[in-house]
């Protein structure tokens, strides 16, 4: 072995520990010590099942979230993305091992004659310039890595690998929120419908009552065309409403994966009760949210491609090796003496590239600035998406008390306006509006019902699901 080897060789086993580039280090988050609207949640750390949909005590929601989980194209793209991160891991890995390929070629070459012939001796014949070449030949080479470009890479690959996962568990939490939403909105709408075929058949016996009491003299063609108007109007909104529900209910079959005319969600939705959700503390955030820990991988990523630019600045080492036969012509081809082998260690090193290397790195680090960027950005909204929902569920719980209250006193104002009508001393206006008082504060209940549990909703997923 020359010294040329022995110098590669001694280099090689003495740096296979150095890997250049930047170790990855968290980033500094300022983290506020507690949320602005807690006081409507118990900030206890408690734990929440992973299926955390079960706590609305709904089968029918437990049925349509496991048909979801099973079922949606989304998350099977996701589960997809997740193997194909998995298996570029092993494509990375497979760099830290020698490979091994065989070699079949028969080769029809043609020798210049005047660039070969001038090259023999005096009185040497030419030999034949057109012949066959035979090879069988095992060709190998490992690269050593000596600068750590293959563990970067590797390190980039396992944090992509895992970055894809926490973005099918984000995804999967964002498939069971909306789920979870669109069940409540349909039968949020449900109620509004309940409620609005209720006052239709209350306008429609009011309109018969009122051409009763016109052929009779007792009324006046004005009170017949305003009970009319009401019950035209009823239709109106019991149309938009069962309008707004197909839509919702068609939404939810996509999500379950399964034809929208295949589908139906049943009107009967039993009890739902609202979940205790606990706040827990703003820093948990950083290990509940599976889209903040999905950034946080993106970051490893980006800095371990650092490392890889930086490592194309050095020189590469590698071992490289040919053996097997090799023969001018079939005869003889396995005979003893058309054996060939070439083995030895080289080295690469860049001399002049353009400024291609240091534009790969400075584009590695831009890169990296923006994960960390989009990291950030992860933490800022998350933090607001749980605000927003405390503050609609507190919000959503005192509209609630204010409604019920409303809709009794509204209630009690109609049996009065309509008491009054009957003997004479209100115009059936009054009546009309006061009825038409009581369906919008019970269509504004029933909405605020709905929105009381989505917001539920919002909150669970906005603390990152179960944990």
């Amino acid at each position: 072995m020359n010294n040329f080897s022995i110098l590669c060789l001694t280099t090689a086993l003495t740096c296979t520990s150095c890997s250049v580039g930047p170790n990855f280090k968290m980033p500094e988050v300022l983290m506020p010590s507690k949320w602005k609207n807690g006081g409507a949640v118990s900030t206890a750390d408690i734990p929440v099942p992973g299926e955390w949909w079960k706590l609305f005590g709904s089968s029918e929601l437990n049925r349509l979230e496991e048909r979801a989980m099973a079922n949606n194209q989304q998350m099977r793209g996701a589960l997809a993305r997740v193997e194909t991160a998995r298996a570029l891991v092993g494509v990375q890995q497979a760099s830290w091992f020698p490979y091994l390929n065989m070699r079949d070629a028969m080769q029809y070459e043609r020798l210049s004659q005047s660039s070969f012939g001038a090259n023999l001796p005096p009185g040497v014949s030419l030999p034949r310039t057109q012949r066959r070449r035979y090879q069988n030949l095992l060709e190998e080479g490992w690269e050593i890595d000596v600068w750590g470009r293959v563990r970067r890479a590797v390190e980039g690959s396992k944090a992509a690998q895992l970055g894809a996962m926490e973005t099918l568990s984000a995804q999967r939490l964002t498939i069971a929120a909306e789920v979870a939403r669109l069940y409540f909105l349909t039968h949020s709408l449900d109620r509004q419908i309940d409620v609005v075929i209720s006052t239709q058949s209350w306008r429609e016996e009011a309109l018969k009552l009122q051409e009763s009491r016109f052929k009779g003299g007792l009324a006046n063609e004005m009170d017949v065309a305003r009970a009319r108007t009401e019950l035209e109007l009823a239709r109106n909104d019991l149309a938009a409403l069962e309008r707004q529900r197909g839509n919702a209910e068609n939404a939810l079959a996509v999500i379950c994966g399964e034809i929208p005319s295949n589908f139906k969600v049943a009107k009967n939705s039993g009890t739902t009760r609202l979940p205790r959700v606990p706040g827990g503390l703003p820093s948990t955030l950083l290990q509940r949210r599976p889209d903040i820990r999905a950034a946080e991988q993106k970051m490893r990523e980006a800095n371990a491609k650092i490392g890889v630019a930086a490592a194309s600045f050095y020189p590469a080492f590698s071992v490289n090796g040919t053996g097997g036969l090799e023969s001018i012509g079939t005869f003889g081809f396995f005979d003893q003496r058309s054996r060939i082998m070439t083995i030895g260690p080289s080295m690469t090193l860049p001399i002049f590239q353009g400024g291609k290397l240091r534009a790969n790195l400075r584009s590695a680090k831009a890169s990296y600035d923006e994960t960390l960027s989009n990291y950030k950005q992860s933490i800022l909204v998350a933090l607001q998406e749980v605000e927003d929902s405390m503050l609609d569920a507190s919000a959503y719980a005192k509209q609630a008390k204010a409604l019920d209250q409303a809709i009794a006193a509204a209630q009690e104002t109609q049996r009065l306006a309509e008491l009054r009508y009957q003997k004479g001393l209100a115009s059936y206006f009054e009546v009309v509006d006061a009825n038409r008082t009581v369906l919008n504060a019970k269509l504004l209940a029933a909405q605020v019902e709905g929105q009381r549990l989505i917001a539920n909703v919002a909150m669970l997923k906005a603390l990152g699901g179960g944990w």
